[in-house]
């Protein structure tokens, strides 16, 4: 059975990451304080408590809002590149801790420690990312219609940026946020999910002492935590003029509606319900790691897993008998252990509604050919680790027009051409990511021209989970359509100022119009 976590150090890496057994979930920095609410952690590893934190009360809260107002006066006259600096060094630091981070990260949400590493990994590719682009926040030259007048567009820092996490993503989705956002000279309050509160406590660590040493003031970068009634703090806050949250659509409405209310700004990133299209040239060798890594990976709890498999009838029996026999060779267990490739779910409600959706899909004449269930006996005490399941369904099914956070794959089958393929996959209120696995180049072509997928990401012979930092990250129609990372996602994080300067002695007015005095 899988090694315990504590053989891997666990003890010793939160010792390194400054994380206690009892910590205060509230930071403008080196500065922290909070008699709230205590939030337990307990790991879906073993059930045991690894850390407790407390909540962020009001009053603690509109200290956290006016010590991030006053460093925004101050950190928003850095020049950028020296704000990319920073940045820079925040990269080091996490490679120096990307064992024990990545270890955290495994251990309080449940993910496979390689993937523990790889969340690390991403914030290190950020950092590296915004240094580059702390020279490079450029507006454009516009050619003016009035002699003597040049048009110019500016960008600006907007102020404090809320950010809203989710437990699938501990770390990398709030650094995708606060590395951009501090490089454009904004400034970061985070309220990270009360499912994995203590890998906040360590980014909030890493970062105070890099602003500590290079005498940066405190609120540049500042943590709150606790349940929803915390996140409704930052959400209706008028002094917040921006607020990226990433978790469900049903979140993501209320945080929309929220923001909206007080016409401030938000950056959603929202559920994924995301399809491979299986085409009779596909290769299997490319095929099989790609769907199952997709359906498998993290426990099915990204939002880009790959939930349906659409596969054309010509090939559907050969590339089941691949899939399931692939999902013979899966391991799980502790995912500290490197030998597992899956983990726990993150918490035995994750776990209910797993079962739910298994069933759910039987009753509506889902065809289960590989049976889930719940694991137990020893190494699986924490009753979190489920086995992953296949079901082969219709699309239109309602538990499959829905994402379940677990590992259940339905496998779908198509006729005709890659049109009806590109429909089923398109027929979800979700548009995340999405995949088409082909040696065709006219499908490929046919699923990337603006009549394919209706996605944020459109990918060809790869799966739909993996997304690297270099391109914008996000997704359309009830996903929310928020874009994060690489690319111009930046200018999220900045507000647009167009100028118009007259260096003539005459004063001629736009679309030709005479006002003479």
């Amino acid at each position: 059975m899988a090694t315990t976590a504590t053989a891997f150090g666990i003890e010793n890496a939160l010792e390194k990451l400054g994380v206690k057994k009892h910590n205060q979930g509230t930071s403008t920095g080196n500065n922290w304080f909070g008699d709230g609410e205590v939030i337990e952690s307990y790991t879906p590893v073993n059930g045991n408590l690894i850390g407790t934190v407390t909540t962020t009360t009001r009053e603690d809260y509109d200290k956290v809002i006016t010590t991030a107002q006053d460093a925004f006066l101050k950190w928003r006259a850095v020049p950028a590149p020296v704000r990319g600096e920073i940045v820079r060094q925040f990269g080091n630091k996490l490679r120096e801790l990307k064992e024990p981070l990545g270890q955290l990260v495994s251990y309080e949400m449940g993910k496979s420690l390689q993937e523990g590493y790889g969340e690390v990994q991403e914030m290190i590719d950020i950092c590296d990312f915004a240094v580059g682009l702390s020279r490079q926040l450029t507006g454009l030259t516009i050619p003016s219609e009035r002699p003597g007048h040049v048009m110019r567009e500016q960008w600006h820092p907007l102020g404090i940026v809320g950010i809203i996490s989710a437990f699938n993503f501990p770390v990398a989705v709030w650094s995708w946020n606060t590395a951009l956002a501090w490089v454009c000279g904004d400034v970061t309050v985070w309220k990270a999910s009360e499912k994995a509160p203590l890998c906040s406590i360590a980014c909030q660590n890493i970062i105070a002492e890099v602003l500590k040493d290079n005498n940066m003031p405190e609120g540049i970068s500042c943590i709150i935590n606790g349940d929803y009634r915390v996140g409704e703090m930052l959400t209706t806050d008028k002094r917040v003029p921006l607020i990226s949250a990433t978790g469900s659509i049903r979140m993501g409405r209320i945080v929309g509606t929220a923001v909206a209310q007080r016409l401030g700004k938000s950056l959603l990133e929202l559920g994924g319900n995301n399809a491979i299209i299986i085409t009779p040239t596909a290769d299997l060798k490319v095929v099989v790691p790609g769907a199952v890594f997709g359906a498998v990976g993290t426990a099915g709890q990204r939002c880009t897993s790959t939930r349906r498999l659409i596969i054309h009838e010509s090939v559907y029996d050969k590339v089941k008998d691949a899939i399931v026999g692939a999902y013979k060779q899966i391991r799980i267990g502790n995912p500290l252990d490197e030998n597992n490739h899956v983990g726990p779910l993150i918490d035995k409600d994750a776990v209910e509604m797993y079962l739910s959706a298994i069933e759910k899909a039987k009753q509506e004449g889902g065809n289960v050919i590989v049976e889930g269930g719940v694991l137990e006996g020893e190494g699986y005490e924490s009753g979190c680790y489920v086995k992953p399941a296949i079901i082969e369904v219709e699309n239109h099914y309602e538990i499959v027009q829905n994402e379940t956070f677990a590992p259940i794959l339905y496998l779908i089958k198509y006729s005709g051409d890659v049109e009806n393929a590109i429909a089923l996959q398109n027929g979800v209120v979700q548009g995340l990511s999405s995949a088409i696995m082909t040696n065709d180049i006219k499908e490929a072509e046919r699923f990337l021209c603006f009549a394919g997928s209706d996605c944020g990401i459109a990918n060809v012979n790869i799966g739909t989970s993996g997304a690297e930092i270099g391109g914008a990250f996000g997704g359309e129609k009830e996903t929310g359509g928020g874009r994060e990372s690489g690319s111009d996602a930046w200018k999220a994080y900045m507000r647009r100022q167009t100028n118009t300067v007259n260096y003539s002695d005459e004063l001629p007015l736009a679309q030709g119009i005479k006002f003479d005095l």
